[in-house]
């Protein structure tokens, strides 16, 4: 089975990683020796919120090589340098309120959140927006697998690009944020770990 490569800023091992189940290999993969690897050495990439998007969005031709060899991309962050056509960049919501930032799920089937609440992903400790305060549109063809503001906007999505493979695109925090966290939302690190190394479908 092949790993799955954290994409991040440093070349250490991220804390997280002892707080999910040891049964998916992350590799720690600093940012700038990404491309030194073989674009079909990983069965997915978790890309780190605090990456230097230029960098990455500089890596299309090795992306798009990942993505044709069936990788799956997993996206954490607010896209300012769009890497594939036809992203586009963060757009913040337009109404600035608790409603607003509450998070509704709109595919409960889909492996990625079974048994996670939507509640446990609006607020963390009482306080709203970790989740996501925006959008990144998705591209015709995704699938929308949550909404804020009452359902008018997407957040979380899924895209199969026409070269291959699977984007995860997630306009947040890092989605691995909750590894041993106390509320339902723990689910969805292990969870997002199965989906992304492909052992689970969808």
């Amino acid at each position: 089975m092949l790993p799955l490569a954290l994409v991040h800023p440093r070349a250490t091992r991220p804390g997280w990683l002892d707080r999910v189940p040891d049964d998916r290999t992350v590799q720690p993969v600093v940012e700038t020796a990404l491309t030194t690897h073989a674009p079909d050495a990983f069965a997915g990439l978790l890309v780190d919120m605090h990456i230097d998007q230029r960098l990455f969005a500089g890596h299309r031709t090795w992306i798009e090589a990942f993505l044709a060899a069936g990788g799956t991309i997993v996206f954490c962050g607010l896209l300012a340098y769009p890497f594939l056509p036809p992203l586009g960049r963060f757009e913040p919501l337009a109404r600035r309120s608790r409603a607003a930032l509450e998070v509704t799920i709109a595919a409960p089937e889909h492996p990625l959140f079974a048994g996670v609440a939507a509640a446990d992903l609006t607020a963390r400790k009482g306080v709203a927006g970790f989740y996501g305060r925006g959008q990144v549109r998705p591209p015709p063809g995704a699938e929308v697998l949550t909404r804020l503001d009452g359902g008018r906007v997407p957040l979380d999505w899924v895209w199969h690009p026409p070269m291959g493979g699977r984007l995860l695109m997630h306009p947040g925090n890092n989605l691995w944020m909750y590894a041993g966290d106390e509320t339902s939302a723990a689910r969805l690190t292990p969870q997002l770990l199965r989906w992304a190394d492909g052992m689970v479908p969808a």
